[in-house]
């Protein structure tokens, strides 16, 4: 009987060790599942955290681009408007010319038509075509424009060679002859001098 006493008693002993081994690897699974848990909550916050910080970066990114759309519907915007009146200032420009162009030619209009309807001799008509001459030329003089000189070696920039002649007496390339006047204001040519050139 000792013998069963002592057979039950390392028996007990042996499923109380059992218990305590089966509780303590209870805990263990347990304490396991509570860190799991902590760090999927931990996950889950810095996950909330990063598409906090990527939707507010997402709404500053959208605001940026309704200002940059905003900037440039407004300077389309302003190019149109100043495509439509610098189109009107050269408009204006133009036609001022032209005016202040005709109002220096009326005068000149205005006594060639007296001199049609005056009785005179010829020597009158002369002088007063002289002038009117003269009032041309001054209107020239306040418009800018100048006659260009044909003296001198002929210039393919000024001067169109409507002749060639020889002559010992005058130099190489050389005008010989003016038939009709060329004019120029600044650097633009209106008209080039139409020549006869020498040699």
């Amino acid at each position: 009987m000792e013998e069963n006493k002592n057979v039950n008693t390392e028996e007990i002993k042996e499923d109380k060790a059992y218990e305590a081994d089966s509780n303590e690897e209870v805990t263990t699974s347990e304490e396991a599942n509570a860190e799991n848990t902590s760090e999927s909550k931990k996950d889950e916050s810095v996950e909330e955290d990063e598409l906090n910080i990527m939707k507010k970066e997402n709404e500053k990114l959208k605001e940026e681009l309704d200002a940059t759309k905003d900037r440039l519907l407004r300077l389309t915007a302003e190019y149109d408007n100043y495509r439509k009146r610098t189109t009107k200032e050269k408009e204006g420009i133009y036609s001022d010319a032209y005016v202040d162009v005709v109002k220096e030619i009326l005068p000149i209009i205005d006594n060639l038509e007296r001199a049609i309807a005056a009785d005179g001799s010829l020597e009158d008509l002369k002088k007063g075509v002289e002038m009117t001459m003269k009032g041309c030329q001054d209107a020239f003089a306040k418009l800018g424009i100048e006659e260009i000189d044909a003296t001198g070696e002929f210039d393919p920039n000024f001067h169109n060679a409507v002749m060639h002649i020889e002559d010992e007496n005058l130099g190489t390339n050389v005008v010989a002859e003016v038939f009709q006047k060329g004019y120029k204001k600044d650097s633009k040519i209106i008209r080039h001098t139409m020549v006869k050139v020498a040699n």
